[in-house]
């Protein structure tokens, strides 16, 4: 049984034909390969567009920020399926990207809601900096979390999220949802009682709002970048075996106990 409406039978990413493969309206073996690098090449297959200098540069950037970051449950998840099925390469990164959720990867795609949210009070006339107090006062009195604060390692700044904000006003693309992000930083101190770190994943959205990408798009990236990520893991792991290091780690950390009677 289908569910909702059902769109168009069109897609307008790529087809392949036995003397040609066309992506986007372009031909690969003729016009893209050798002329656009891989993050020029994903930005034309995520949007449709050849990206901007800017959204160029902006966009190797973050997909370098978030690839890497130690021994993470995307890691460990990765390395433990290839311990356990040595031949299952892909396997073992889709078990790493299944644990690429809010918690461990970042909460990029829900920071750009929040900040659209936010972007649509000033559009009825309010101040960055009141739309920003309004959000974070009314997360705190539900008790919720603010996506892009808050970080177990990196205090009081997260020096990746220091440095893509830096390279944003260096190169003139900081607007109105970098500012927005500046000013939730203040908010949220204000209604914690406590400055919480701005993590990676708020400059990562509001950049990439302030270049002109869907927020639809924005969680993409940090996927992307761990991919690779996880592909250095496993490449490691075939040299150096850590998966069942890790296995027998976890044994040792966790006591077993009978459950209680009755």
């Amino acid at each position: 049984m289908q569910i909702g409406k059902p769109g168009p039978p069109v897609s307008h990413i790529s087809q392949a034909y036995p003397d040609r493969v066309e992506v986007r309206g372009r031909d690969l073996c003729g016009d893209l390969m050798g002329r656009l690098s891989f993050t020029e090449y994903f930005h034309l297959l995520l949007t449709g567009r050849e990206p901007t200098d800017d959204q160029r540069f902006f966009l190797d950037l973050l997909l370098v920020a978030i690839a890497e970051h130690g021994m993470m449950p995307t890691n460990v998840a990765a390395r433990m399926t290839l311990a356990a099925d040595p031949g299952s390469l892909q396997g073992a990164v889709a078990a790493g990207i299944l644990c690429a959720g809010p918690v461990v990867l970042g909460t990029s795609e829900e920071c750009a809601r929040l900040l659209e949210e936010a972007q649509e009070k000033l559009a009825s006339g309010g101040e960055p900096a009141a739309a920003a107090d309004e959000l974070a006062q009314a997360i705190r009195a539900e008790g919720r979390k603010v996506p892009g604060f808050g970080h177990p390692v990196h205090r009081p700044l997260d020096p990746r999220a220091e440095r893509i904000l830096e390279l944003a006003d260096a190169r003139g693309v900081s607007g109105p949802h970098v500012l927005l992000a500046r000013s939730l930083r203040d908010s949220v101190a204000q209604a914690w009682g406590k400055p919480l770190t701005m993590n990676v994943a708020m400059p990562i959205a509001a950049v990439m709002l302030d270049l002109g990408f869907p927020s639809a798009a924005v969680k993409a990236v940090p996927i992307l970048a761990r991919t690779a990520g996880l592909l250095a893991h496993l490449a490691e792991e075939r040299e150096v075996p850590l998966g069942l290091i890790m296995a027998a780690k976890a044994e040792e950390a966790i006591e077993y106990e009978p459950p209680p009677e009755g």
